[in-house]
């Protein structure tokens, strides 16, 4: 059906800490002064991407996975959610602190088909800006004292990043992005979020975003763990690749290319952001431009792929 890349149209969402790179630096046309997030891969019900070319342009990503299993490798019985979701986030202002379920909470108590693991690619950061990750309680009860208390201080661990600096998250991490940092995300296909703290902000009608203390503390994972992954990278042709992390939901990468590669797919399928430079994918003989901030997936209709240029890439599949 598809001897192409699938290419998917930016779904935008406003949000209280968002600003405007997402136009500056990616040049999309956004929608509100506050634009925080770019879902640029998504088949999520609260915002699917819609497909730009081909047989499918019109078609949301959710109407592709659900109607032409095909593209994707599925099996003609797998009745699951499309998997993954991949975003740009611009961090105007700190996003709230917040932590995630894991599968198992989120299916019993929020029936959702997926709790949220996700991880951060950081796109550009301002000098001194900084994450907070994971936390200092070492039970429960303390954690929950703490966070009654509003030791945030205390609570919280920080940790500065710079561009180019790779973050993973597992379900159960409290995490916040920082102010200044704008950050690609590759996540399972979740939407649930439960928030620790918020600065006491206030929206424009002056009331306070609604904290989720009971259920964050049954979710956050105590103590803090830091995880483990090794990073791999290889070079061939005009190609290095690092693994940045592979894991139960997805597998991420970093892709530096540098001239020409030919690629034969290694996953059910691929789906790959440009974060800068200039790139073509050739596919039988079938040349396709491709420019910073375009976002793809090559479906499991196509084996192989040429691609051509100076461009940054991150690639991900499901694990």
């Amino acid at each position: 059906m598809y001897q192409q890349p699938i290419f998917l149209q930016p779904v935008f969402q406003e949000r209280i800490w968002g600003g405007q790179k997402l136009q500056t630096e990616f040049h999309y046309d956004i929608p509100y002064q506050h634009t925080g997030e770019a879902w640029v891969i998504s088949a999520h019900p609260n915002g699917p991407s819609v497909i730009k070319n081909g047989p499918l342009a019109g078609k949301t990503l959710k109407d592709a996975w659900e109607a032409y299993g095909e593209l994707f490798h599925k099996a003609v019985d797998n009745d699951e959610a499309y998997p993954l979701l991949v975003k740009i986030l611009d961090a105007a202002n700190d996003l709230s602190v917040q932590v995630h379920p894991d599968d198992t909470y989120a299916r019993e108590v929020e029936n959702q088909p997926y709790g949220k693991t996700e991880c951060w690619y950081v796109l550009s950061a301002d000098e001194g800006a900084e994450i907070i990750f994971g936390h200092h309680a070492k039970t429960k009860e303390e954690l929950q004292t703490m966070v009654a208390d509003g030791k945030w201080d205390t609570l919280l661990r920080r940790v500065p990043v710079q561009a180019g600096d790779f973050v993973y998250v597992p379900s159960g991490t409290i995490h916040a992005i920082g102010k200044g940092i704008v950050i690609l995300e590759t996540q399972q296909s979740s939407d649930i979020t439960y928030r620790v703290y918020d600065y006491d902000r206030t929206d424009a009608a002056g009331n306070k975003r609604e904290l989720h203390l009971d259920g964050a503390v049954e979710v956050t994972t105590v103590p803090h763990q830091t995880p483990n992954y090794n990073q791999v990278e290889t070079k061939e042709d005009g190609l290095t690749a690092r693994q940045l992390v592979s894991e139960k939901y997805f597998t991420v990468y970093h892709w530096q290319l540098d001239g020409e590669t030919e690629q034969v797919r290694q996953a059910d399928f691929l789906q790959i952001s440009v974060i800068t430079g200039e790139a073509t994918v050739t596919i039988d003989g079938q040349t396709f431009a491709v420019v910073k901030g375009d976002h793809f997936i090559i479906p499991a209709t196509v084996d192989r792929f040429g691609f051509t240029g100076t461009a940054e890439c991150i690639v991900s599949y499901p694990s």
